[in-house]
């Protein structure tokens, strides 16, 4: 008899989705030929309810997106961990098990992000759930240098070299920052289009602190990742995406207090994360993203 898939599994929320939370829950428990250890972080500190199996772990306050993720994955086991956001559910009870095939079958792949679909909106998902420049065929698979974080799965070792997700970027990048670092790896990451996970679309426009995290964090990922001149390329290439783009001028002012602020801070002085590697950039670009887009 083969050994048991045991994969732990990380389910972030601020506890105001009760619903939503336990349509996650009930697709995840129900998931076949895996052994679950499962946890509910609660990035505050409001009460929410469970099935049985599962365990709750309360942050007290909002740590953010990235460290509340990290901090779920140190109260599970497993070979394999899964991240999922309680707004998102699995339409398949094999989901799991189909995914860490796919790990197993091919060593050089490090993280999988499946197709994120809208079963009441079928066509009208947003093409940025498709992370890769060249949208095409959302049931195309492919190699992508970023995820979307909401449902993303990976062996646990690979996620433990990365340095886990970068907890000073609160929310907006992460996802790249962490398929980088399994690039970093000599792995890769895919886009499975075969695999599809739920999320409802949401009409919304970028709120003013979007616009402030989405200019910090590119400018901080750059300064933590890339060797020069990369990092200037990277962040001269979004600056100059940004000056074409119309936004309102609070919208635009608030961007620039990001920009600035990402330059004139280093919150992860001392940590141990270092660049990638010289060869990560070239291989980066020999995949068809190189680091300064």
């Amino acid at each position: 008899m083969s050994a048991p898939i045991t994969v732990g599994a990380v389910i972030l929320t601020m506890g105001n989705r009760r619903e939503e939370l336990q349509r996650a829950l009930g697709s995840l428990v129900s998931q076949q030929g895996v052994e679950l250890d499962a946890v509910v972080v609660v990035n505050g500190s409001d009460p929410v309810e469970v099935p049985e199996g599962v365990r709750v772990h309360r942050l007290g306050e909002n740590l953010g997106i990235p460290a509340g993720r990290n901090a779920g994955v140190a109260q599970v086991g497993g070979e394999y961990i899964f991240f999922l956001d309680d707004d998102s559910w699995l339409l398949s009870d094999t989901f799991l098990s189909d995914a860490i095939g796919m790990l197993r079958t091919d060593p050089t792949l490090g993280m999988i992000q499946p197709r994120i679909i809208d079963p009441d909106r079928r066509g009208e998902e947003p093409r940025r759930w498709i992370p890769r420049l060249r949208k095409g065929d959302p049931a195309r698979s492919s190699e992508v240098f970023s995820v979307l974080e909401t449902a993303v799965v990976l062996p646990r070792s690979t996620f433990d070299a990365t340095g886990g997700w970068p907890d000073e970027f609160f929310y907006a990048h992460e996802g790249i920052e962490l398929a980088w670092r399994v690039w970093d790896l000599g792995q890769r990451v895919e886009y499975r289009g075969d695999l599809s996970v739920a999320h409802p679309v949401i009409d919304q426009s970028r709120h003013r602190e979007l616009h402030y995290m989405n200019a910090r964090n590119r400018v901080w990922l750059a300064r933590r990742c890339l060797h020069w001149p990369f990092s200037w390329l990277y962040v001269s290439a979004w600056t100059l995406q940004h000056l074409i783009r119309d936004l309102p001028e609070t919208d635009d002012r608030v961007w620039w207090d990001g920009w600035g602020d990402g330059w004139s801070e280093r919150p992860w002085a001392g940590a141990r994360r270092k660049k990638l590697k010289w060869s990560t950039h070239w291989r980066m670009a020999v995949h068809g993203r190189p680091p300064v887009v």
